[in-house]
């Protein structure tokens, strides 16, 4: 079974994720770290518990998902993977953090290209990329079914859904995305989220406001 480990980084409080497998491997999604301190739990949590980062990914490109997006590259030496459709996103990013004032490096390590259908793997598991735009152009949710969890980026929150009002959001992308590729999982399918609590598909589709099942 592949865990989820999740860090709440940043002046925007964004979750981190690190999932790990049995055998050590772990893939790093959405590395926000911002400060040095955060960077420095980030790898400490690697060493001491013995793991190996082997994947890196951005569900998304918004600032708050990629500010440790060169710590990660340039610690573990590990590509980029995110969908062709949030480079725009990412190359924005630097310009971003100027308008909220927090500054934000242009990521510079090689990029790999994700796209939908695609999966990938992590000690003997399947994880497959879902593609859910709306909130960003080329947002991603990745859905692992043996262990029974989908990390959304800010596609859905416990009782909330991503904004639309950023460059590149769609409303109606938002909701398509949601019913089609979120709500058609297991009822029980653990949802991390960007930021916030974790939640289950089931809750969202009974109780979300802002779209039901």
């Amino acid at each position: 079974m592949l865990t989820v480990k999740s860090f709440c980084f940043n002046p925007f409080s964004e979750n981190t994720y690190l999932v790990a497998a049995p055998d050590g491997t772990c893939a790093l999604i959405d590395p926000g770290c911002h400060s040095t301190a955060e960077k420095s739990l980030l790898a400490s949590y690697v060493k001491e518990n013995d793991l190996r980062p082997v994947l890196f990914l951005n569900t998304h490109c918004h600032i708050d998902h990629v500010f440790g997006n060169n710590f990660v590259h340039s610690t573990w030496k590990l590509p980029l993977h995110i969908h062709q459709a949030d480079q725009v996103v990412l190359d924005y990013a630097p310009i971003a953090g100027d308008m909220y004032l927090v500054p934000c490096e242009q990521y510079v390590g090689e990029i790999n290209y994700l796209n939908a259908g695609d999966s990938w793997q992590l000690g003997g598991e399947e994880v497959h990329c879902l593609f859910t735009p709306g909130h960003s152009p080329g947002s991603l949710s990745f859905y692992c079914p043996g262990s029974g969890w989908v990390i959304s980026g800010d596609v859905l929150f416990q009782g909330s859904v991503g904004r639309t009002d950023l460059p590149g959001g769609n409303a109606n992308q938002l909701m398509q995305s949601i019913r089609e590729q979120l709500y058609v999982l297991p009822d029980d399918t653990v949802v991390y989220s960007g930021h916030g609590p974790a939640t289950t598909i089931g809750e969202e589709k009974r109780s979300n406001p802002f779209v039901r099942g």
